[in-house]
């Protein structure tokens, strides 16, 4: 094991701008499958003498190419893209933030724990631009299923949402988004500087990690994150794609869920969302060390 990763400076401005390119690294390699995770969440129940719209993640991805193009694997992205720069640049930077805060000295050792409240300042600063872009994204994902174009992109989304219900049908499922990324953000970054010092040589820092265990760990990060995230994640894409009005909040989602399909639909999308999350977050992960050695080369002293 090397030189914990917790003796460097934390710099949170610079956090917040690597953040955010690590995160245009985490659309580009996971929306994809984010477009299908999100409809076999929602796909309806079969009926008994019926066959259900998609039977799994590869039939999924088969059908929505055969009928839309691979351009129907990125709907509802610019949401998402457009978001996700401030999003995870201000998630980074709340964890950063969250580190700087518990430090009496700037390069005092955290213990986990205390990465893991970092996380989940991270994850409750994120929330509130998290929120309606994941209700944007989700009614674009979904709108073909009902044969109906309602919305002709993200800002059309967005107007209508406003038009019909205000700042309040905007927001919708913020509480879910709440109730998911604030454990699963601990969870994800302490995770991430865990396995990051583990994978670390002795006598070497974290600095000088390779690639691939950079990669390694923060696919990683990714599973363990969704693991935990994924139940509360289907109520949220549920109750943001309902029409208004069919449910009150997130316990007539989970009644009605667990009352037709049974505990197993709180895990409807898991083959999507682990092959997505691999893959999406060590890209991110990369995308910020890459960006944070060159604003180390660049201000060192900042």
């Amino acid at each position: 094991m090397g030189e914990p990763w917790n003796k460097q400076r934390v710099s949170p401005v610079k956090n917040f701008f690597a953040g955010g390119v690590g995160g245009v690294c985490l659309i580009l390699a996971g929306h994809p499958l984010d477009t299908i995770k999100v409809r076999l969440q929602i796909q309806p129940k079969a009926a008994p003498s019926q066959a259900v719209l998609y039977s799994g993640t590869i039939d999924c991805f088969r059908k929505t190419v055969a009928r839309e193009g691979l351009r129907g694997l990125y709907k509802g992205m610019g949401a998402p893209l457009a978001g996700v720069t401030p999003m995870t640049a201000i998630s980074f930077f709340g964890f950063g933030l969250g580190k700087r805060l518990q430090q009496r000295e700037p390069t005092d050792t955290l213990t986990y724990p205390q990465v893991f409240a970092a996380g989940m300042l991270a994850g409750f600063l994120t929330t509130f631009i998290m929120a309606p872009g994941e209700r944007i994204k989700c009614l674009l994902q979904v709108q073909t299923h009902s044969g109906i174009r309602k919305y002709s992109g993200p800002v059309d989304c967005a107007t209508q949402l406003y038009k019909e219900m205000g700042v309040r049908g905007v927001y919708k499922g913020t509480v879910l988004t709440l109730m998911r990324d604030v454990p699963t953000s601990g969870v994800y970054f302490m995770s991430y500087e865990w396995l990051k010092n583990i994978l670390t040589p002795e006598g070497q820092s974290v600095s000088e990690l390779s690639v691939p265990r950079i990669l390694f760990a923060g696919g990683m990060a990714g599973l363990f994150n969704w693991a935990v995230a994924l139940p509360v994640d289907v109520l949220k894409s549920n109750f943001q794609t309902a029409p208004e009005g069919k449910y009150s909040g997130f316990r007539d989602v989970l009644r009605e869920l667990i009352r037709e399909e049974g505990l197993g639909s709180l895990y409807k999308g898991f083959s999507a969302v682990m092959l997505r999350a691999f893959p999406a977050n060590a890209a991110c992960f990369l995308g910020f060390e890459i960006t944070m050695k060159f604003l180390n080369w660049l201000a060192p002293n900042a």
